[in-house]
């Protein structure tokens, strides 16, 4: 094998060195495409077409998924427009012929629905806001700060997860019946103003990730727990306060156990009781497309409260997926 000799070029006191052709290739690296690379097992453009059919079933599964969960939606959105007759035609109609818009005017003086959605919002936004700040406040004082048999209390605290709301639910009555607060809406209330047991869990797992530098650096500077609660941890987790506020304001505005122990009434229902007499009234008489209607305005709310929270949902499972 014979090397070739270095040149100069044509610039005094200036050498420039060539290599080897063979020294050359042996460096350069051999990429094809469609040729199989370092750890791969098939060509880039069976791997392209395989990705592709793979999003296919994947999107093709999602969107099955999602007609399958709004099916029921949009089928109590399209009986409270239909007659009662066509109600119960065969086969049955998706889109109603003729369409009853009256059916959502005579809903309201069926029964006191204003007053069943006033009492349900009363109750749902009072709770999870106050229970809300209580449980996140909780959670950081469980995570963050340094308390005798924080461990045991926070033990004791999920035990009560176990226990069901049937064995308290004679116990709690007698004790708003000594107080007189049965037939009002401070029973549904008071308990959750103190928060939510498995928030609490949540958020002290979510706390878990922030790096106690921060708190004490803040510390150092003079700032109390309140305002490093607000200034600083408050807004690292509200991705899944929010999240967890949505989860809890379903739980509360589809309550229908509690409002019939404590509430009688019908001024001072919630709505859920209001449409359960409504399905008591005017089943009897098929008028389905009434209960319908009164069903759909009670998932309204629901709605709106996941659109409007709907980015902290999404980054609060964005943020639980990067730190799995």
């Amino acid at each position: 094998m014979t090397l070739s000799p270095p040149t100069t070029s044509a610039a005094p006191g200036t050498v420039t060195t060539v290599l080897p052709a063979a020294a050359a290739r042996r460096r350069l690296p051999r990429r094809v495409i469609g040729e199989p690379t370092g750890n791969s097992s098939a060509p880039v453009g069976t791997r392209s077409r395989s990705y592709r059919t793979m999003n296919v079933i994947v999107t093709i599964l999602l969107s099955i998924g999602g007609i399958v969960m709004i099916a029921p939606l949009v089928w109590t959105f399209s009986t409270s427009l239909k007659t009662k007759e066509a109600v119960f035609s065969l086969p049955p109609q998706w889109i109603p012929d003729p369409v009853q818009w009256e059916t959502y005017i005579r809903v309201w003086s069926a029964g006191p629905l204003a007053s069943g959605i006033l009492n349900s919002l009363i109750v749902s936004v009072s709770v999870t806001v106050v229970g809300t700040v209580s449980s996140a406040i909780a959670a950081f004082a469980f995570a963050k700060m340094r308390l005798p048999f924080k461990n045991v209390i926070f033990l004791a605290m999920l035990s009560a997860i176990m226990i069901p709301f049937p064995t308290i639910m004679i116990p709690q009555f007698k004790m708003f019946a000594d107080a007189g607060m049965v037939d009002t809406l401070w029973p549904l209330i008071l308990p959750g103003l103190f928060g939510n047991i498995v928030m609490i869990f949540f958020l002290r797992q979510f706390l878990d990730s922030v790096p106690d530098s921060i708190i004490e650096a803040a510390k150092l500077d003079g700032a109390g727990y309140l305002r490093i609660f607000f200034t600083l941890i408050f807004p690292a987790i509200r991705p899944a306060i929010a999240a967890q506020f949505i989860l809890w304001f379903m739980a509360v505005w589809n309550d229908y156990l509690a409002p019939i122990i404590y509430l009688n009434t019908p001024e001072r229902q919630t709505l859920q009781l209001v449409i359960g007499s409504f399905n008591a009234t005017y089943a009897s008489q098929t008028d389905y497309p009434l209960i319908m209607a009164a069903s759909f305005i009670a998932l309204i709310p629901v709605l709106v409260v996941f659109v409007v929270f709907q980015r902290q949902i999404i980054e609060s499972v964005a943020l639980s997926g990067s730190k799995a």
